[in-house]
């Protein structure tokens, strides 16, 4: 039986809510990531967070990520949660969130991504989030 969310947040009350991306396209293909375990690391911009934004990840709380059109999609785990500037991004740390081919492809992806999404530097403060899969929803 599929769960509706609902259900999945009856069930887990301390749960956020999120999408990864900006577009369907974008989510579509994070979420084949995240299922496939290619990606298993994220980051948004801190500035994202706080009183009127997402709750800031905590290690060991489950989330829910949503497909596009806001069904479930998986429910995550965050397993580790650190902050650093744009700068200051690594390649072990690109490595992990699977979309990218190099640092220099992040950085372009992300500098976009933060440009259309409240604006973008290159000191910017960020979140960085691992996690791991509890559950597919599909």
């Amino acid at each position: 039986m599929t769960k509706t969310l609902q259900e999945i947040i009856d069930d887990n009350p301390e749960a956020e809510t999120f999408r990864f991306g900006d577009s369907p396209e974008l989510c579509a293909e994070i979420i084949a990531l995240v299922r496939s375990g290619t990606k298993t690391a994220t980051c948004e911009a801190a500035s994202a967070y706080g009183a009127k934004g997402d709750a800031w990840p905590e290690v060991g709380r489950r989330d829910v990520a949503l497909n596009w059109d806001g069904t479930p999609a998986v429910m995550i785990e965050t397993v580790e949660v650190s902050t650093r500037r744009f700068s200051d991004m690594d390649v072990e740390f690109v490595a992990a969130q699977g979309e990218f081919r190099d640092l220099d492809h992040w950085q372009k992806g992300y500098q976009a991504y933060f440009t259309r999404n409240g604006g973008f530097a290159e000191d910017m403060k960020l979140m960085c989030e691992r996690f791991k899969v509890i559950e597919d929803f599909a």
